[in-house]
């Protein structure tokens, strides 16, 4: 029997599903879009029922986001938090009753992405009654608590067996279909969590028990991301704990590139700035700057300053006109971001921000804060800083907690690890002890270090207590040991130094310090241990993680091509020949200024990363040289000198004339660029998505151009820096910013993404499979920093492609000939290659061979301290948190200046 239902005539909840589902023994459900769906389906009586409910709803996911169970939860999981269920007014008993339902699998929910049947807007039910009894509805009935009560909603009931049977072949095909995916558990979780939400409406009360749980979990990375992994949590957990004692946080964060060591800066800067009334400061390459600005604003809604040189910036790019050089001091927010440019030009503005005091110091990429005099064995020598290092060392007594991070902490000397820590150590005897230290030491630091690594052993004597004594490892390295002594002794956890000699312990102390010796203490519990955190990406890929048997983080493979002798492009003879005057034009001016390694290389890797560069630099040299100079240098690097030669020699200018002629002359297609569109066609680069990167900006444009006209049907994004980005459609460009083309990526509607090193850092390319670097970086952290951008924390494939392409017989060629043996072992040994090869391929561009071969082989066989920071990983639980800090609240705290 059919019965036709009208919300002008009745109220349709009332009179259909209240009185159906009565004791039901079973409901299956055709229902609308999912966020809102599974929300209001448990307001239908559900909890009346006896048996189970089956809800099949439409979703907005991508049908390649369901090909595999993990990239169907990661997307569900966006999908949900999208929808900002926390923010929905009076919701918690409604999620309540859903959580029982869902928890209890009395309600099983699947969604199924729109793109495989259209919209689903039919809604209709099979329900099976109390007595055995089936009926089925169809109609506009949307599943909201509105659609119920105050839409104009039309629906048909019929009982019959053929449109019961009707109604339930169709609930079968959607439910049954290979892209139905079931609810993820963290959406069922999050329900839970929800339901039982507070609201910390002030940074006065949260200070009262501070958890980093409640100011993360409804930020940007966990509702918009994937949030932190086990080691991300762990390392700002420990941060932040350390920050609350006295003493401070003195760390030195060295995971890894990929692993997101940004992140976990970052949001140990929020914790610390909220707990705490004094400034942050970020001190970063200049590369980082509004990356850093940008991550803290979109992944935890934090505002904050760029110094750019001239002026403070904040997040909506309002500047702060400068008035004089202590405006420094005034930045406009809680945290300043600062380049460390600046501080190794010695700019005197520096000087204001030694006077001021802070809550935290965070220093990236801070190997670059080295000593002059390395190798040959000067450990015993008296540092040498460099200017980074020098105010570093000043910097560490202004602060309450700084950490240095970079994935290098040793760059091929084991003191250069020291130096790093000796920073930490100012004013801070947590670290290495006080003054009288065994471990500050000048002299002592040689066998420090070989204490560490095992190559020398100390029994308990008289001599050696100083190396345990001070400093004194903290209560929870070993509760029954360190623990016990510090009770007896009335060390308190702020107390790192035992003022006693080993003749004041009693016997059974010193028995317990001698088993303490033997089982490797020096190794187990010495400073560095305590204080440098490093997660290798094998370690986090091969180790399970007992609380769900899965790793602690995906693999994620690089297969790597290009690599052979026959894979070198090779160039025509007018390319070969213009490649040739390159070479003796950057000779002559390496023989008129010794010091500008800027100038002497700058042609030959302007020709090695591509044609185009090469011309458009050849001409700009021969027209501007005296004002070119000064602007390539401010776009190469901060740091690098652009010599002092004012005007070109006539055999000079000579040179370039024929090295532009040889240029103009040819007229055969770039090799690279036939190459590019070989990997994308040919070998389907294009549908699993590519990156491809280089360092200048003439060559990325050039390229992006030609792939558009080459693949007119394909949209190429350009990524670049400044107001430089775009996409370019059958070679014509239209300018877009920077987070529209990330967004294109995310949702896989750009396919091809052109960038320069602007987009190595601080851009996640997770659903893009390969990259191709068009050109090779002479600093070989951007070539890692690129290939992060692909092998990181979410990509959706197991498998990354990545293709070098490189001239034959050019600098990057014979430099690639001279370290392709090395290479993966120096990899292995530090996780990445040393910035310190970067005079390799200088000394290649200048012919000087075996100067190359012995900085090669000064890197060492062997990493010095192994792989003894693994172990830095612990289950910390924040997801379940219930309690969270007002957003509103913090982001106007942190909107406050100095």
């Amino acid at each position: 029997m059919i019965q036709r239902y009208s919300t002008r005539r009745e109220a349709i909840s009332a009179s259909l599903l209240t009185n159906r589902l009565q004791n039901a023994k079973s409901y299956n459900r055709i229902a609308g879009y999912f966020s809102s769906s599974i929300l209001e389906v448990a307001g239908e009586a559900l909890e009346k029922m006896e048996g189970k409910t089956r809800v099949i709803c439409n979703s907005g996911l991508d049908i390649k986001d369901v090909e595999t169970a993990r990239l169907a939860q990661s997307a569900m999981r966006r999908e949900w938090c999208d929808f900002k269920p926390e923010e929905l007014p009076d919701s918690s008993s409604r999620f309540k009753k859903l959580y029982g339902l869902l928890s209890t699998g009395k309600l099983e929910v699947k969604v199924i992405p729109d793109g495989k049947f259209g919209l689903i807007h039919g809604k209709a039910g099979v329900i099976t009654l109390e007595n055995g009894e089936k009926t089925a509805f169809l109609g506009s009935a949307n599943e909201t608590y509105s659609g119920w009560k105050l839409n104009y909603e039309l629906l048909w009931e019929d009982n019959s067996e053929e449109a019961v049977s009707w109604v339930q072949e169709e609930f079968d095909a959607l439910w049954n279909d290979p892209c139905a995916v079931k609810l993820s558990d963290f959406i069922i979780e999050d329900i839970k969590r929800i339901s039982e939400r507070e609201v910390i409406g002030t940074i006065e009360e949260w200070k009262e028990e501070p958890q980093p749980a409640s100011t993360a979990i409804e930020s940007p990375v966990y509702r918009r991301e994937l949030g932190l992994w086990e080691h991300q949590k762990y390392f700002v957990d420990l941060a932040f704990r350390s920050h609350q004692k006295s003493h401070g946080a003195r760390y030195i964060l060295a995971d890894q590139v990929g692993l997101g060591k940004t992140i976990q800066l970052a949001m140990s800067a929020q914790l610390m700035a909220l707990y705490g009334d004094k400034p942050v400061l970020v001190i970063v390459p200049k590369t980082l700057l509004w990356q850093w600005q940008d991550e803290l604003n979109t992944l935890l809604n934090i505002p904050s300053a760029v110094w750019n040189g001239k002026e403070w910036v904040d997040e909506n790019g309002f500047s702060y006109p400068n008035r004089g050089a202590e405006d420094i001091k005034k930045c406009p927010r809680r945290i300043g971001i600062v380049s460390q440019g600046l501080i190794v030009s010695k700019s005197p503005i520096m000087e204001h921000l030694m006077s001021k005091e802070y809550e935290c110091v965070i220093v990236d990429e801070a190997h670059r804060a080295r000593r002059k005099n390395l190798g040959d064995k000067k450990e015993l020598q008296s540092p040498e800083p460099n200017n980074l290092y020098e105010f570093l060392l000043k910097m560490s007594n202004q602060t309450k907690s700084m950490l240095l991070a970079t994935a290098t902490p040793i760059q091929l000397y084991p003191i250069e690890l020291w130096d790093l820590m000796n920073i930490l150590s100012q004013k801070n005897p947590s670290v290495l002890g006080n003054r009288f230290s065994m471990w500050r030491k000048r002299e002592q630091i040689p066998r420090s270090l070989k204490l560490i690594t095992g190559e020398d052993k100390m029994e308990f004597t008289p001599e050696n207590w100083d190396w345990i004594r001070n400093p004194f490892p903290p209560s929870y390295e070993d509760e029954t040991t360190f623990g016990l002594l510090r009770r007896k002794l009335g060390l308190t956890d702020d107390d790192f130094v035992i003022n006693i000699d080993h003749f004041e312990l009693s016997r059974p102390d010193q028995s317990k310090i001698g088993r303490i010796l033997d089982n490797d203490f020096y190794q187990r519990y010495n400073p560095y241990i305590r204080h440098v955190v490093r997660r290798e990406r094998s370690y986090l890929e091969n180790t399970i993680n007992p609380e769900n048997g899965e790793p602690y983080l995906k693999k994620i493979t690089v297969e790597l091509h290009g690599e052979s002798d026959d894979d070198a492009l090779i160039l025509s003879s007018y390319l070969k020949q213009a490649y040739t005057f390159a070479e003796e034009f950057c000779n002559l001016l390496g023989k008129r200024n010794k010091s500008s390694g800027f100038l002497k290389t700058l042609l030959l890797k302007r020709i090695g990363s591509s044609i185009e560069a090469g011309l458009n630099t050849g001409r700009k040299m021969l027209n501007e040289w005296n004002t070119s100079m000064s602007e390539w240098a401010n776009e190469e690097d901060e740091q690098y000198d652009a010599g002092d030669i004012k005007n070109l020699t006539p055999e000079e200018e000579d040179l370039l004339i024929k090295y532009v002629k040889a240029l103009e002359t040819n007229q055969a297609t770039d090799p690279k660029f036939e190459k590019v569109v070989e990997l994308l066609d040919n070998h389907k680069w294009i549908d699993k998505g590519c990156i491809i990167f280089s360092q200048y900006f003439d060559t990325a444009r050039w390229v992006a151009k030609k792939l558009s006209e080459r693949f007119p049907e394909v949209s190429v994004g350009l990524y670049a820096g400044g107001e430089k980005s775009g996409i370019f459609i059958e070679g014509s460009f239209a300018k877009k910013e920077k987070e529209e083309l990330k967004l294109l990526v995310k949702q896989r509607e750009l396919r091809i993404l052109v960038g320069t090193d602007s987009a190595s850092e601080g851009l996640n390319l997770q659903t893009l499979g390969t990259l191709i670097n068009l050109d090779l970086p002479w600093n070989p952290t951007r070539l890692e920093q690129r290939k992060g951008r692909i092998q990181r924390i979410g990509q959706v494939n197991d498998v990354v492609h990545l293709f070098n392409l490189r001239y034959k017989d050019s600098v990057e060629d014979r430099v690639h000939s001279l370290l392709s043996e090395r290479f993966k072992s120096i990899h292995e040994v530090f996780g990445q290659l040393p910035d310190v090869l970067e005079d390799v391929w200088v000394d290649i561009a200048q012919n000087d061979i075996e100067k190359a071969k012995q900085r090669i082989n000064e890197v060492p066989q062997k990493h010095p301290f192994e792989n003894r920071y693994n172990n830095s990983i612990e289950k910390i639980d924040w997801e379940s948190c219930s309690k969270v800090l007002d957003k509103k609240e913090m982001r106007k705290y942190f909107e406050q200046g100095w």
